[in-house]
């Protein structure tokens, strides 16, 4: 049979201490990432989760500002947050 170890409130509001300061330290170790400025295509399509013809519409008509550089169409992401800022409603307003 093992040996018994008897904990007592002291131990354990000593190991509460050493995890909140552990976990305080990680916290403060992690930056939040800024978003990236520009988007491709298929970062905006998952981002608000529309269909690539649902986004191939919001540039046609104007709705979202993209640049195209080749064949790939970039999107400013501040130009999205602008769009869905625009857009928002207000409870009980449809």
């Amino acid at each position: 049979m093992g040996v018994v170890e008897i904990v007592t409130k002291d131990d354990l509001a000593n190991f509460k201490k050493e995890l909140l300061q552990e976990i305080e330290a990680m916290l403060s170790r992690h930056t939040p990432e800024e978003p990236k400025r520009w988007l491709k295509t298929y970062e905006v399509k998952k981002m608000l989760g529309l269909s690539a013809g649902t986004l191939q519409t919001m540039r046609n008509n104007g709705t979202l500002k993209f640049s195209m550089i080749g064949n790939l169409a970039y999107y400013d992401y501040s130009d999205i947050a602008e769009l869905m800022e625009k857009r928002r409603i207000s409870k009980g307003r449809l």
